[in-house]
């Protein structure tokens, strides 16, 4: 764990071991910047050379946060929940990590000098699309314990801004994909999908195949969109990040069938249809910052394909949310 004082003009990355947070690291460091990265993992979990730069902490405690943040000038804001199966299943820990988590960060963040925050958030804060694409003045009605706890964290980023002076951007994110993705929390249909056919196994539609869609945008592609908000975000603001390209489940599986060379068995489950919606984002305001994406999905897809192999372990996250399930703490 890094014990001495931070050099000036040094990045932290929190969640810097996730999905997101280690991609945004490579990418910091391959730019020559100062990183220490934190999480809730003991350093035994880290690469024995970035040992160094490494703080473990849990910061829903706020002495732990603030001792990792001290003397950062830069925070990527990134560790969360990122799982809506388990906001489901435990939505007061959910709250814990993601709501109370953010308030910790950022009160260390005021209280220490840092110059910027940057908070990623997700585009479940939207709830149900009432215009399509999705721009960022949408109502934000969430219906997940997920997207309520990542709103919340949002409007404390926010009052943090306006009460005491703390310099923060908001980064809505839609549905990723790329290597590095835990099976065990990927939720998004890229990872999923090609999971079960690389394993030889029919691919679920949950919903229907042509009328559900989503902007499908590689992970190296956000992280690229966050340095831009780092850089030039209008502080208060948020921004959706994602390619502003629609595309069908159907599509998605004709995709990764080009991709592999062999055709996708679709299994339809159109009988979920409360989960049947088109969610896209209106980029509008991401591109006015100079920000274009440069992975396309047949590109995403053929890498990811050879990334993972021929027989990747499967994903163990259910997509479907059912009403009345009991509440865990």
């Amino acid at each position: 764990m890094l014990t001495e004082p931070m050099p000036s003009g040094t990045v932290l990355v929190t969640g810097g071991l996730g999905f997101v947070g280690r991609t945004l690291t490579a990418l910091l460091r391959e730019r020559g910047e100062t990183v220490v990265v934190t999480d809730v993992a003991a350093p035994a979990a880290v690469p024995a050379a970035d040992r160094g730069s490494y703080r473990q902490a849990d910061l829903r405690d706020p002495e732990q946060a603030r001792a990792v943040v001290a003397g950062a000038d830069l925070v990527y804001h990134l560790a969360g929940n990122p799982s809506g199966t388990l906001s489901v299943r435990r939505p007061l820990l959910d709250f814990g990590i993601n709501a109370q988590g953010t308030a910790n960060v950022c009160a260390a963040a005021a209280e220490t000098g840092v110059r910027r925050l940057v908070y990623l958030s997700t585009a479940m804060v939207y709830g149900r699309p009432l215009v399509v694409p999705m721009p960022e003045t949408h109502p934000t009605t969430p219906f997940l314990p997920y997207g309520a706890s990542k709103l919340a964290g949002e409007h404390v980023v926010r009052s943090f801004g306006e009460t005491f002076g703390l310099e923060t951007v908001i980064g809505r994110a839609f549905t990723l994909y790329g290597p590095g993705e835990d099976p065990r929390t990927a939720g998004g249909e890229v990872s999923q999908y090609l999971r079960w056919h690389l394993n030889g196994l029919p691919v679920r539609a949950v919903g229907d195949a042509d009328r559900k869609t989503r902007d499908f945008t590689h992970v190296h592609d956000l992280v690229r969109a966050l340095r831009v908000l780092a850089a030039d975000g209008v502080p208060g603001e948020a921004y959706n990040l994602g390619t502003g390209v629609e595309c069908s489940l159907r599509r998605l599986a004709e995709t990764i069938a080009v991709a592999t060379g062999r055709p996708v068995d679709l299994v339809e489950d159109t009988g979920i249809s409360e989960d049947t919606y088109r969610h896209v984002p209106d980029v509008t305001k991401l591109r006015a910052l100079g920000f274009t994406p440069a992975t396309s999905l047949n590109a995403g897809i053929s890498a990811l394909a050879g990334h993972l192999g021929p027989a990747p372990e499967l994903p163990s996250v259910p997509t479907i949310f059912k009403p009345g399930q009991p509440v865990a703490s």
